[in-house]
């Protein structure tokens, strides 16, 4: 791990645990019933902890879609063509996809990172980082080096920072990639423990067959790169993605500012993975946003200790679950900062 990598691993502190007492004081003096707003009180909670302020804030929220492609998609385990990777991020560069709706919802900068598609993208609106024109095919050589694995975490941490920098409280993340539930469905299982076959789903639509080849691809990958299930950078330059390395730098730039992480799918939770791996206390500073429909999600979550805060049926990626999550977290401040106590609202507390 070279020095840049090491220090910001090493940055991260825990939450605060003062504040979150404070938190739990005072929400039992606010106009209701002890523990009656359920998990928006621990939602609270956390935030306080994450951010060690008496009031956290939430809003502006900023959305971070990394993008890159994927070598594994050469032994055909997606259902759509690697060319659409770059046709979306051109859509997410129009306003045109689901999370531009979402993120215009909740009045989010939006803000879509190339660290690795196969395709040049000329467009100001783009942040380039690439590292490679996609990853290698896992199936024959490792995903990518040590050097491009650390390269793209620390071009994930540098895009949170710059977001960070430009006054957003709460990190939502996202990804787009052709073939990127195949490397998620690898980390999930050597790192969780959980078979290949109980971590791949149909992704964006593929047959059985194919889903069995593809569980087949897997499970031969692994095989082949033996990676060390107790190295989470060895698991990820192996078997891994240039977007979930990203993601992965992304959490860890949010946690060592003290900035709340809210992840999206499968993809983001593996990413996540391999952030708390490195350092366990940035597992605090998360929140899921949402139950994918990829069957990997709900063992990477229960991995991490993390309940989803929605279950809507979602499996579309882009950061979509988390910004529909995002609402959740700023009621749950909103109710902390702006709701009376029974000494000002002249209520009789029991």
């Amino acid at each position: 791990m070279n020095k840049q990598l090491q220090d910001l691993v090493q940055s991260i502190a825990p939450v605060s645990q003062e504040r979150m007492g404070e938190t739990v004081s005072y929400l039992d003096t606010l106009t209701k019933p002890p523990g009656s707003l359920g998990q928006l009180e621990g939602i609270v909670r956390q935030l306080a902890g994450i951010t060690n302020q008496e009031e956290p804030q939430v809003s502006p929220p900023g959305i971070l879609i990394f993008a890159a492609d994927h070598g594994i998609v050469e032994e055909g385990v997606s259902a759509f063509p690697q060319e659409v990777t770059v046709q979306m991020i051109r859509n997410f560069l129009d306003g045109g996809a689901a999370i531009n709706v979402f993120a215009r919802q909740i009045d989010a900068e939006l803000q879509v990172v190339d660290v690795g598609t196969a395709s040049e993208i000329e467009d100001n609106r783009l942040d380039s980082r690439k590292i490679a024109q996609g990853t290698e095919n896992f199936l024959k050589t490792d995903a990518m080096t040590q050097e491009q694995m650390e390269t793209a975490i620390l071009a994930g941490a540098e895009s949170a920072k710059g977001m960070i920098a430009r006054g957003i409280k709460c990190l939502l993340l996202g990804e787009m990639g052709i073939g990127n539930t195949t490397p998620a469905s690898a980390l999930a299982a050597v790192l969780t423990g959980c078979s290949v076959d109980q971590a791949v789903g149909y992704g964006t639509g593929i047959s059985n067959d194919m889903k069995q080849h593809k569980v087949n691809v897997i499970e031969e990958s692994i095989k082949r790169r033996k990676p060390d299930n107790e190295s989470p950078l060895d698991v990820l330059k192996k078997l891994g993605g240039y977007e979930i390395a990203a993601i992965t730098g992304a959490i860890l730039a949010a946690a060592k500012a003290r900035i709340p992480v809210i992840l999206d799918g499968f993809i983001c939770t593996s990413g996540a993975l391999i952030a708390c791996g490195l350092n366990a206390n940035v597992n605090d500073y998360l929140f899921a946003g949402h139950l994918s429909q990829e069957p990997g999600h709900q063992f990477t979550l229960e991995d991490l200790g993390i309940k989803p805060l929605l279950d809507l049926g979602l499996k579309l990626g882009e950061g979509t679950g988390a910004a529909l999550a995002f609402p959740v977290l700023e009621a749950a401040v909103r109710m902390r900062n702006e709701m009376a106590t029974f000494d000002n609202a002249g209520v009789t507390n029991k």
